[in-house]
């Protein structure tokens, strides 16, 4: 393959974000007199984002009349501790350095509010090529729209990019925006074969093949 873009997800791709946000979600809890939850509970929540965090703190659903609330509270208490526990993966800063040295693109498109993002990304100094996040546009995940974005912005063609992702979604927008999908194993979701990704792997140093 011809690749000169590099995009990836951010929360359990690029950056290990789960400690914050179950530090977020265990301080809300303990605010409500509940007894807080085991972090491996709270892992495979995190790609679904801060609505299913609350959800499954507090077994509820949007329609309870506290949810937005604690929603925001949540939400609180993760932009100030945002970069508490926060890193990002081992080899990720490796793979960067080398995606630079080879003269290609890198970005990231994720779900993750433009806000948080960005404060997340100045927070760790992570420049990337270009950003879309779960507000750039109308559409995000799993809809294709955000990747194809990415590569009108870096002016590159779809085919000639990379996605890396460890959410199924993140597959189906990249099959749909044409772009080969790479599913990481050390992310937060259970790597299923019927995601539809091209390629699989088990560590960030596996990711190196495609740009060396």
């Amino acid at each position: 393959m011809d690749i000169n873009t590099i995009l990836f997800d951010l929360d359990g791709t690029l950056i290990d974000t789960a400690p914050d946000l179950a530090y977020a979600l265990n301080i809300l809890l303990s605010e409500n007199g509940l007894e807080k939850k085991l972090y491996n509970d709270i892992k495979p929540l995190v790609s679904f984002g801060g609505k299913a965090l609350v959800s499954m703190g507090f077994d509820c659903d949007e329609a309870h009349p506290e949810f937005s609330k604690r929603h925001q509270r949540l939400l609180e208490i993760y932009t100030d501790n945002i970069d508490k526990h926060s890193v990002t993966f081992p080899d990720i800063d490796a793979l960067i350095m080398l995606i630079k040295k080879r003269g290609l693109f890198w970005g990231i498109v994720t779900n993750k509010p433009e806000n948080l993002t960005q404060l997340l990304l100045n927070k760790l100094d992570i420049k990337p090529d270009v950003v879309v996040c779960g507000n750039t546009l109308k559409y995000n995940k799993p809809h294709p729209a955000p990747l194809l974005y990415a590569c009108a912005q870096l002016a590159v063609k779809p085919k000639s990019c990379l996605f890396i992702g460890d959410d199924k979604n993140d597959m189906i927008a990249g099959k749909n925006a044409g772009i080969k999908t790479v599913a990481v194993a050390y992310g937060y979701g259970k790597v299923e074969q019927d995601w539809g990704y091209d390629f699989l792997v088990n560590t960030v140093k596996e990711l190196e093949k495609w740009i060396l």
